[in-house]
C-alpha cells in the first residue's frame, strides 16, 4: 500500500466516542517541562502530585497540569499558578478559577462534590472566553509536541480567545487534539480554523461537530451515541442533549439519548477494532484501537423511522 493510501486509510479512523472521560477537571498551571507522567515528572512538588492523585482517585476528577502557549522559563518555584475547576454535565457546566500561590492546598478540596458537580462556591466564577486546551506533552507522545504546540501558538497569536497547552487528552493518532471548556467536548485532527469556530460555537452555547470526538461527561458508548443524534437532528444547542441511560456491555451497548423538548432516542453502539492496524501514538508498534460505531438510532415514543449508520457518524 503506498504512503499516501495507508494515510488515507488511517484519517479514515471514526473520531466519534474517542473523548477522555472526566466529569469535572481540575487543571492547574505548571510551567516548564513535563514528563510522559506529567504530574509526576514536572517541577510540581512530588508529594503534592502524590496527594492530588490520591485524593481525586475514584471521584470523577481528572487532573492536569496546563501553560500558557510558548516558549517556557523552567521554573521550578513560581510566584503564582491559575487553577481551574470546571464542571462538564450538561446543564450544569461551570468553571471556577482561582490564582494560587502554593498548590499544597489543593488535596484538601472536596473532590467528591466536586466530581458530582458541586462546587460549593469554590474560587470565583469563570466569566471569560471559553477555554481551549491543546494536547502539547511531547514526552506523552512526540506527535503532541510536532503537532499541538504549532496550533497553540497559532491560537494564541490570532488572540481568538483563552488558549491554554494541556498535558494529557488521550487519541494521541488524532493529533492536534484539545478540548472546549466548559462543555468538554474534545476535537482531533484540529485545524485553527476548526477551533476558531469550536470557541466561537462555545460562546454561543453551541457545538461545533466537525472533528469532535465527544463530551468528556460520558463513557465513549454515550459520546457517540449523542453525536450521532446531533448529525441526525441537526441540535447544535450543547445543552440541549443529554445520556439518560446507558444499557449493556462491550461490545454492544443500548444508549438513551433525551431532548430537553421531551423528544428522545434509542442508539445502538457497537465496539470495533480499528483497521488496519496503527499506532496508538507516535513510535509505538502498530495495534487495532477499540472505534465506537453506532449502528442505529431510533425516536423513543413515535411513528418516525429509524436511522442507520453503516460505521461510526464521524
Amino acid at each position: 500500500m503506498s504512503t499516501c493510501a495507508s494515510a488515507s486509510r488511517l484519517l479514515a479512523e471514526p473520531l466519534a466516542g474517542t473523548a477522555a472521560t472526566a466529569r469535572t477537571w481540575l487543571l492547574l498551571e505548571q510551567p516548564g517541562p513535563w514528563g510522559s507522567d506529567a504530574l509526576a515528572s514536572s517541577h510540581l512538588d512530588p508529594a503534592v502530585a502524590r496527594a492530588l492523585d490520591e485524593a481525586a482517585a475514584g471521584t470523577g476528577v481528572r487532573i492536569a497540569l496546563i501553560r500558557r502557549p510558548g516558549r517556557h522559563a523552567d521554573c521550578h518555584h513560581p510566584a503564582g499558578r491559575r487553577v481551574f475547576a470546571a464542571h462538564t454535565a450538561p446543564g450544569n457546566s461551570w468553571i471556577r478559577t482561582a490564582d494560587i500561590t502554593d498548590p499544597a492546598q489543593l488535596p484538601g478540596l472536596d473532590f467528591a462534590a466536586l466530581g458530582a458537580g458541586r462546587h460549593g462556591g469554590l474560587w470565583e466564577p469563570y466569566e471569560g472566553d471559553p477555554l481551549a486546551l491543546v494536547c502539547t506533552n511531547g514526552r506523552r507522545d512526540r506527535c503532541c509536541a510536532l503537532l499541538g504546540r504549532p496550533l497553540a501558538a497559532e491560537l494564541a497569536a490570532s488572540d481568538c480567545g483563552e488558549v491554554w497547552e494541556i498535558t494529557h487528552l488521550g487519541g494521541h493518532r488524532f493529533a492536534p487534539t484539545l478540548m472546549v471548556l466548559p462543555h468538554g467536548y474534545a476535537y482531533g485532527r484540529a485545524t485553527a480554523q476548526d477551533v476558531k469556530e469550536a470557541l466561537e460555537a462555545a460562546r454561543d452555547g453551541r457545538v461545533a461537530t466537525t472533528g469532535c470526538r465527544g463530551r468528556s461527561a460520558w463513557e465513549r458508548p454515550a459520546q457517540a451515541a449523542e453525536l450521532a443524534v446531533r448529525d441526525l437532528t441537526g441540535e447544535e444547542r450543547a445543552d440541549a442533549l443529554d445520556v439518560t441511560a446507558t444499557e449493556g456491555a462491550a461490545p454492544r451497548w443500548t444508549v438513551t439519548v433525551a431532548h430537553t423538548d421531551g423528544r428522545a432516542w434509542q442508539a445502538v453502539v457497537e465496539q470495533g477494532a480499528a483497521e488496519p492496524p496503527r499506532p496508538e501514538s507516535c513510535g509505538k508498534a502498530p495495534g487495532s484501537p477499540a472505534r465506537m460505531d453506532v449502528v442505529s438510532v431510533a425516536p423513543l415514543g413515535g411513528s418516525q423511522p429509524a436511522a442507520f449508520f453503516a460505521n461510526s457518524v464521524v
